[in-house]
């Protein structure tokens, strides 16, 4: 039977512990609104003496938090971050190319000038032509505009992602900070759980930044592991946290990380979501891809412009035709022609005074129409076309700037023939040198070389140094590749795809028809390839291997940026070409006529006329109209921003899911609480009754013994 003193100890230890519960209660209703607090909860245990109860007592008190849920919210915060940060950045981007449908949008733009040609055409007047140049200039403009817009979106990526890593770093070390203070108040029996809500505060916020996995330490010290979602640690009790470092001394950015005790490694190819994730990926692909297909259909509305410009001459037919730098020796680009074109000199009237037809297949020069005389060589062709031009006029070269002139106030006009155009690259003659060009770019445009296998390769020393990265920028390789004398197109290829000394081990280079030379990824793989340096040099002064061929993405993209209308063309809208020469009329008669507005026809024609385009960010190889491929590009482009916002909006709901799920149990119900203060504050009351009822029977036994 239990004594007086018993009895008083029962009840001291359960008013004790009721006071106790009462408090911990009151915490939670006061932190009802407190972000990341998670509900305590006090563990009560009954206290045993001697075989019998002795009393009730709280052995410690807890947080109500839930590993399993806890977890599903991390992922779900880190999915929602990922998706956030590439659907914020691509729907900016669809933003700068504007709605397809409306006038003021870069494809309505491209409309416009087509709409503007096709109304030259018909009323040719220098209003009309003022009018089509305009609307080049807007379109060009707008897309260099956009170009630099995207290039600003990579610049913010690369400081939000600066910034993220920053606060990665800084939330890891809080936390190592916190596992110290929580095992050393664990030991020593203290309340710990106000350091573990602000710690899985911080838990929260990281796993926005990165996905994470946090499992308890195994040593029951209260402390926690955090592990990225390969398991690797970067958090652990007693060592200092990981250390993140985002670095862009390779051309472009990668996140490496320095784990607990161990040496810097790459860790992007490891995260599989996070803010870091998305950013990464924005900043290395989808940007990169937008900023480089915008690039090509600038090119190719170029391209396919100057296609048809070329074709026509103003009139009068101009003093001078210069072309543009085609980056390879006039030699080399001559000795890929094949086809036939003739060069004419006409007077202001139009009239016929001198034709040269030269035959490329053959490589003759005929002279108003007598016995065909041979070149003999590509080396000879451009001083054998000066001597059949004299007197009525000359060609020459400038380093690999090709120029036709001619003499006594006539006229140059070039024509290809029409049964069997003049052809290399997939171009004509006029075109290839860039003659009579509406558009005109300050550096490589179209890396159709027109160059074969065979073809003698320009670059007999330096050095190509190329990066191979995964999307997410983690370095995958860095192979050095050096052309020695001698060799052909074909063969530097050769020796740029071999697997032990080349690039062969992470896909393939391979030269097409048209003289272009395109990387393509080993299959199944994600790799991108970069050019961190390249020293190589056609000739010794000409561009660099990567530079002629595209290779360097920088190269592709600067693109849109280089393009321009003919500044000539500008001044003087007149030069738009408008006429087609006849080289088949009579003597003396008009064979350039001003009245012609087939030029004007053929340039709003342009974007219907089938062409190629290379394979580049998501769109693949195609021959497509311009048109199309416009329309394409533009479809392209909403569909990667319409599925990077769904993505985000499922993932969002998804993280408000599981942070409600885990809110349910961790969180506090104001109801539940006041049912536990009145459950606590009745043990309460029957405790210091059960304390006063023993308090009297001692009283009346006192009483007694007096």
């Amino acid at each position: 039977m239990a004594s007086l003193g018993g009895i008083l100890n029962i009840a001291s230890t359960a008013l004790q512990t009721a006071q106790t519960s009462i408090s911990v209660v009151s915490n939670n209703v006061a932190n009802v609104n407190t972000p990341g607090y998670v509900r305590e909860v006090a563990n009560q245990e009954s206290l045993v003496v001697g075989g019998s109860g002795g009393g009730v007592a709280v052995t410690s008190i807890s947080r109500a938090a839930d590993a399993y849920l806890q977890q599903a919210s991390l992922t779900a915060s880190g999915n929602a971050g990922n998706y956030g940060a590439v659907s914020s950045y691509l729907d900016q981007a669809q933003q700068l190319f504007g709605d397809p449908s409306a006038s003021g949008s870069l494809f309505g733009q491209l409309d416009q000038v087509f709409s503007a040609f096709s109304a030259q055409a018909a009323a040719p007047t220098g209003v009309t032509q003022s009018q089509s140049v305009a609307a080049l200039q807007g379109f060009f403009n707008q897309a260099s505009q956009i170009s630099n817009s995207l290039q600003t979106l990579q610049t913010q990526t690369t400081t939000q992602i600066t910034s993220d890593v920053s606060t990665v770093n800084d939330l890891l070390q809080k936390i190592s900070d916190l596992n110290t203070v929580i095992s050393q108040g664990t030991v020593a029996g203290s309340n710990v759980t106000g350091y573990q809500d602000l710690q899985s505060q911080y838990t929260d916020q990281l796993s926005k930044l990165i996905d994470i996995k946090v499992s308890q330490d195994g040593s029951n010290t209260g402390a926690i592991t955090i592990r990225g979602s390969d398991g690797t640690a970067l958090t652990t009790l007693g060592r200092n946290p990981a250390v993140f470092t985002y670095d862009q001394s390779n051309g472009s950015g990668q996140l490496l990380f320095t784990p607990p005790g161990g040496q810097q490694q790459p860790y992007g190819s490891r995260l599989t979501s996070g803010e870091l994730e998305g950013l990464l990926h924005a900043q290395n692909t989808d940007l990169p891809n937008l900023t480089q297909q915008l690039a090509e259909f600038t090119a190719g509305t170029a391209s396919a412009l100057n296609q048809a410009s070329n074709a026509y001459s103003s009139t009068p037919a101009p003093a001078s035709l210069t072309g543009k730098d085609i980056g390879i020796d006039v030699p080399s680009a001559i000795a890929n022609f094949t086809g036939k074109t003739t060069v004419a000199i006409v007077n202001a009237q139009g009239v016929i005074q001198q034709t040269v037809a030269i035959d490329f297949t053959h490589k003759t020069l005929s002279v108003n129409g007598a016995p065909a005389t041979s070149y003999v060589s590509a080396a000879n062709f451009v001083s054998s076309l000066n001597t059949a031009l004299a007197p009525a006029g000359g060609a020459s070269v400038n380093g690999s700037v090709l120029s036709l002139t001619a003499a006594g106030g006539n006229g140059v006009v070039v024509a290809d023939d029409p049964t069997t155009p003049s052809q290399a690259g997939g171009k004509g003659f006029s075109q290839y040198f860039g003659l009579n060009d509406v558009v005109t770019s300050k550096g490589p445009s179209d890396f159709n070389t027109g160059l074969t296998a065979a073809s003698a390769s320009g670059f007999t020393s330096g050095t190509m140094k190329f990066r191979v990265a995964t999307a997410d920028g983690t370095d995958v390789a860095d192979v050095s590749v050096s052309p020695t004398a001698g060799q052909t197109i074909g063969q530097l290829v050769t020796q740029l795809n071999s697997t032990t000394g080349g690039l062969g081990a992470y896909g393939s280079f391979a030269l097409d028809s048209n003289g272009a030379i395109a990387f393509t990824p080993r299959s199944g793989s994600n790799f991108n390839l970069g050019v961190t340096s390249d020293t190589t040099s056609w000739n010794g002064t000409g561009p660099s291997f990567t530079q002629l061929f595209g290779i360097d993405p920088a190269t592709r993209i600067y693109r849109t940026g280089n393009l321009s209308v003919n500044p000539a063309i500008v001044q003087q809208p007149g030069l738009l070409p408008n006429a087609k020469i006849n080289l088949t009329g009579a003597a003396g008669a008009i064979a350039l006529s001003p009245g012609d507005t087939r030029g004007a026809d053929a340039l709003s024609q342009a974007g219907a006329t089938l062409r190629s385009f290379q394979a580049v960010g998501l769109a693949p190889a195609a021959t497509s109209t311009l048109s199309n491929y416009s329309a394409a590009l533009s479809a392209r482009i909403g569909a990667a921003a319409s599925n990077a916002s769904t993505n985000q909006t499922n993932a969002a709901a998804a993280a408000t899911e599981a942070q409600s799920r885990r809110s349910g149990v961790e969180g506090v119900n104001l109801d539940q609480e006041l049912v536990s203060l009145t459950t606590y504050q009745q043990a309460y009351n029957a405790s210091a009754r059960l304390l006063t009822a023993a308090k009297d029977m001692y009283d009346t036994l006192l009483a007694l013994v007096q």
